[in-house]
């Protein structure tokens, strides 16, 4: 398939965006820091099938207190129970989930949403 068919056969939503999906971490997880990129860019640097900024692939980091004693995969878990609605309309998510104790130490100072 060409990058052009791709595109042709492609329904980007517009209402998932970094902000709509910022504000979606903050109010269903009780996010204290949310960073949300689309990355639809990078993507197409390395030769994906879609083209910068659309709207399709995300990355984010995720400071939340109910990932407190939970493992990795148990907070990956959580955040795709939140966004499943917004997952599903979009190609690719992916997320650092971390705790604000742990947000700390890597970042040195207290995030805020």
């Amino acid at each position: 398939m060409q990058a052009t068919e791709f595109l042709a056969n492609t329904v980007v939503d517009p209402t998932v965006t970094e902000d709509s999906l910022k504000e979606a971490l903050v109010e269903r997880l009780g996010a204290t820091h949310v960073e949300v990129t689309d990355i639809s860019e990078e993507i197409a640097d390395r030769g994906a099938r879609v083209i910068g900024g659309c709207g399709q692939s995300f990355k984010a980091l995720i400071v939340s207190p109910q990932f407190v004693g939970l493992n990795s995969l148990k907070r990956h878990r959580l955040v795709q129970a939140a966004l499943k609605e917004e997952i599903a309309k979009i190609h690719a998510w992916t997320a650092r989930c971390q705790t604000a104790e742990e947000w700390e130490k890597t970042n040195g100072t207290n995030g805020t949403a």
